[in-house]
């Protein structure tokens, strides 16, 4: 049998899904994740391995019997709580696990979008857009309460009760955030669509948060966008008036 054309196994098979691959994901894996672990090795996921390494001590600990209420006091967030006890939970919420949810979940989540969002972002930007996220849910759940069941995007006063807790608020919200600005737009469409369905099949204030966190990080990134703009209009403006920064300079990073 001949051989001619044919090429080793998986070379020629699918090329437009892997051009496709290739534009939604290259800049962001081939260029910053795989340079960022190159250059820094472990150390580029500091943040990351630590996240995972308290949230799985949280777990163990809530699942004890000494362990349950402290972590309650300190990292369980309710709608019915004051405002001021749920802002100094907040930041401890995120790295609760759910107890209704495997734990193995919630460290999957954090291993690999934190760790994406760390190498690509930095450490602190992945904290504020991590925090962002979470607080724009805390927050909905509130409005949505305030404003009850008969309203659009009210919420009924039951969800006052439920604990917010879980990395899956900042999660989603980095995933949104990562997607825009390595203009992955197929990626981030996607993620959105399958929280609008999560909503749909499963109407509860888990999900209703997430869709605030989305709402809330793409108001960051539109805000992120305007002043790139602004940036690159200066720029052009004092190149063109002969000062500034010379013709053909990379462009500053936002």
């Amino acid at each position: 049998m001949s051989r001619s054309g044919m090429g080793r196994p998986g070379t020629s098979r699918f090329p437009a899904l892997r051009r496709a691959a290739r534009r939604e994901w290259g800049p962001l894996f081939t260029t910053t994740v795989r340079t960022g672990l190159s250059d820094h090795g472990i150390r580029a996921l500091a943040l990351t391995l630590t996240a995972v390494a308290l949230t799985a001590t949280v777990q163990l600990v809530q699942n004890q019997a000494w362990g349950y209420g402290p972590v309650r006091s300190l990292g369980a967030v309710r709608a019915e709580d004051p405002l001021w006890l749920a802002l100094l939970r907040t930041p401890l919420s995120l790295f609760v696990p759910a107890l209704d949810l495997p734990v193995w979940g919630a460290l999957a989540q954090i291993l690999l979008v934190f760790g994406i969002a760390e190498v690509c972002l930095g450490r602190w930007r992945t904290l504020a857009i991590a925090y962002v996220a979470t607080l724009a849910g805390t927050l909905y759940a509130r409005v949505g309460i305030a404003l009850g069941p008969d309203a659009f995007l009210g919420l009924p006063a039951s969800d006052a009760q439920v604990v917010d807790t879980g990395p899956s608020a900042a999660v989603v919200g980095l995933a949104v955030y990562i997607c825009h600005a390595y203009r992955a737009w197929f990626t981030g469409a996607l993620v959105v669509v399958a929280m609008v369905v999560e909503v749909l099949l499963k109407d509860n204030l888990a999900g209703r948060e997430h869709l605030a966190s989305i709402a809330a990080v793409l108001v960051v990134c539109a805000v992120r966008e305007w002043l790139g703009r602004r940036r690159t209009d200066g720029g052009q403006g004092l190149a063109a008036g002969g000062s500034g920064t010379r013709s053909g300079a990379p462009p500053m990073r936002s």
